[in-house]
């Protein structure tokens, strides 16, 4: 069955993108269970909004009397002078870019469930800005760089950026085949491989075109660890669940 377009009708009228994004990885999920060997597990992860990661917090204390503030410390003593930050060089009204993140992740559980692999799934939040082109690039460049194989998948025709072009001039490596202005619908995956004492990387994309069928990509889950990641059951199946012809 043919790719349609999930952001213009008629599909648009019958069911949300949104809908679509969140459904179709639990349907890889299943997809998978059928294909990946003894040891290895795959799960959905759904993200909306801004990502916030807070190693050290600095709380205030409601217990301590302010009075410290203004010279004591509680105990009848001194308390030590506030510290005052020099004026920002830069301070300006902006937001920060919000993650939205589609995506499945396939992890070795032999290995304490280290995870090998990630099926990341383009949402049109992630084309919008530069900023937001950025952060999705950089994260697929992380996993890249600690051994994770990535594969990257997007429907989005209402944005035309390439974000695995932008992800391979962003490592140092573009694609001859795509440019970041385009195509806007494609399939990728990626990996970088040890080949004796030198990192090797590798990449496989095709485009996606609205009316044809859907490629497979290999999912690495190791150097020499390979298994199909065909895409046009589980896009038929979420079609299917989701009442779209």
């Amino acid at each position: 069955m043919p790719l349609r377009d999930h952001f213009r009708p008629p599909v648009s009228k019958k069911s949300s993108w949104e809908g679509f994004h969140a459904l179709w990885p639990a349907c890889i999920v299943q997809h998978l269970r059928k294909q990946l060997p003894p040891g290895f597990t795959a799960e959905p992860r759904v993200h909306l909004g801004t990502l916030m990661e807070i190693d050290v917090a600095a709380l205030e204390s409601d217990e301590l009397p302010h009075a410290a503030a203004a010279g004591e410390n509680g105990n009848g003593g001194t308390a030590t002078a506030t510290w005052s930050a020099a004026l920002p060089s830069v301070a300006v009204e902006t937001e920060p870019p919000d993650e939205y993140e589609y995506e499945v992740r396939i992890f070795d559980v032999d290995r304490e469930r280290q995870l090998v692999a990630a099926i990341e799934f383009v949402s049109p939040a992630n084309k919008d800005r530069p900023e937001s082109r950025d952060a999705f690039v950089a994260k697929c460049a992380a996993f890249l760089r600690k051994g994770v194989a990535v594969s990257i998948v997007d429907l989005v025709t209402i944005r035309r950026f390439n974000l695995y072009a932008q992800l391979m001039e962003f490592v140092g490596h573009p694609d001859p085949s795509m440019t970041p202005d385009g195509p806007a619908t494609y399939a990728a995956s990626c990996r970088w491989v040890t080949r004796g004492t030198r990192a090797r990387l590798e990449s496989w994309p095709q485009v996606m075109i609205i009316g044809q069928p859907l490629p497979t990509l290999p999912l690495w889950l190791a150097d020499s660890l390979v298994v199909p990641l065909n895409l046009e059951p589980s896009y038929e199946q979420a079609c299917h669940d989701l009442w779209i012809t």
